[in-house]
C-alpha cells in the first residue's frame, strides 16, 4: 500500500518530462519582430516579423529641402544597420562630405563600412514628411499607424507563444 507501480512512476515522469518540454519549446526564441514602440506609453502600434538580413525603411520628404529621403537598415540580430541612404540634394541632416554615386538624379550614399549601428532607432512621424516604413517591401504609413507621435523601433525575439497569441 502507498507504493506507486513501476509503470506508474514512469508514466508520471514521462508526463513531467512532456510539459516541461512543451514549456520549454513555447518560450524559446523563434522568431523576431521589428516593434513599433510609442516612446511615452511603450504602447505597440506594430510588429512586423524579420529575419537576420531582412530590410527596414523609412522614406520621407526632406522637411527643409521637400525632396525625398530613403534610410536604408539591416537587420542583424538584434542591430539596425544603416547600410544606404538615398537623397535627391544635399541639406541639413544629409551627408555633404562623402562619396556619393548619382542615379538619375538621386544621390546614393552606400558605403563599404556601415553608416551606423543602432539597437534602437527613434522617428518622429511627420504629416509633412510622410513617413514610410518599409520592412522587406511591405509599406507602412508610419503617420497613420503612430498618429503622429515619436516612436523607438527595434528588434525583439518572440517566443512561439508569443508569436501564435
Amino acid at each position: 500500500m502507498g507504493h506507486l507501480s513501476h509503470s506508474t512512476a514512469g508514466a508520471a515522469i514521462l508526463g513531467i518530462a512532456v510539459l516541461v518540454l512543451v514549456g520549454v519549446a513555447a518560450t524559446a526564441p523563434v522568431g523576431a519582430v521589428l516593434v513599433v514602440e510609442d516612446i511615452e506609453t511603450g504602447e505597440h502600434y506594430l510588429s512586423e516579423p524579420v529575419d537576420s538580413g531582412s530590410t527596414v525603411a523609412l522614406e520621407y520628404t526632406h522637411s527643409v529641402e521637400k525632396s525625398r529621403v530613403y534610410d536604408e537598415y539591416r537587420v542583424d540580430g538584434e542591430t539596425l544597420v544603416n547600410t544606404r541612404m538615398e537623397f535627391e540634394s544635399y541639406g541639413w541632416g544629409l551627408p555633404a562630405r562623402v562619396n556619393v554615386t548619382n542615379v538619375n538624379g538621386t544621390l546614393v550614399y552606400e558605403p563599404a563600412e556601415p553608416i551606423t549601428e543602432l539597437e534602437r532607432l527613434s522617428v518622429s512621424p511627420g504629416r509633412i514628411a510622410g513617413h514610410t516604413l518599409i520592412v522587406d517591401g511591405r509599406e507602412h504609413d508610419l503617420v497613420a499607424v503612430t498618429d503622429g507621435n515619436d516612436v523607438t523601433l527595434y528588434i525583439e525575439q518572440r517566443s512561439f507563444l508569443e508569436m501564435i497569441l
